[in-house]
């Protein structure tokens, strides 16, 4: 199956059975989303979900965070992976926010890169998020979910992949089709054992092709 091909397909089945995908993140502008995304990191949403209510209810503007220590914002994140960097990161993300943005969260990629905390992922997240910039965020999910359906080809980087992925989904589907991948691959296409007797994709799924269909 030519790539293109494999891409028509997979958007077609997104389109019919999920038309809304979107993030599963709660927040209610950009400057909490950021935050938000900056606590994902090698952690679930729902434990961010948990974290995110206390945070906002104590820091409701990037000038309040901006005047908190780590030590403050650890008491809050301790249940998060990594919250001895995440709770630096934070302070210093809404310091900048507010001495170089003006307390405005950037929707420029290399921009938002400047932000402690904030790397090529997140970046994209908050530019497609709440921009609904062509940007493709590149995940664990996205990774491996595009790898076994067979939408990127020996990709060996998230750069690798969101490149690929970039160039073959039409610009305006990126921002969902960043969500499509990402769901999934929470739910479906799990990383230790995909659910490939539920998933519409696997009549041209690349791995269930080679691993699964081939050894029946």
């Amino acid at each position: 199956m030519l790539k293109k091909e494999r891409y028509n397909r997979v958007i077609d089945y997104f389109q019919e059975h999920m038309p809304v995908a979107e993030t599963e993140l709660h927040y209610s502008n950009p400057y909490e989303l950021l935050v938000a995304v900056i606590l994902s990191a090698q952690c679930t949403d729902k434990r961010v979900n948990l974290l995110t209510p206390a945070i906002f209810e104590r820091y409701p503007q990037p000038e309040d965070m901006a005047l908190a220590t780590p030590e403050e914002i650890f008491e809050l994140i301790r249940s998060c992976s990594y919250p001895n960097n995440k709770s630096k990161h934070l302070v210093g993300m809404a310091k900048m926010l507010i001495e170089d943005f003006k307390g405005i969260v950037p929707d420029d990629i290399k921009e938002l890169q400047k932000l402690p905390g904030v790397g090529r992922k997140t970046a994209n997240v908050i530019a497609s998020v709440v921009y609904e910039k062509p940007a493709m965020a590149v995940d664990t999910h996205v990774f491996r979910v595009a790898a076994r359906i067979g939408l990127t080809t020996n990709s060996k980087t998230p750069l690798d992949t969101e490149k690929q992925l970039v160039k073959y989904f039409p610009e305006e589907l990126l921002p969902i089709a960043h969500h499509w991948l990402i769901l999934h691959g929470r739910y479906v296409c799990i990383a230790r054992k995909p659910k490939c007797g539920r998933c519409g994709l696997k009549e041209f799924c690349r791995y269930y092709e080679k691993e699964v269909y081939s050894v029946k």
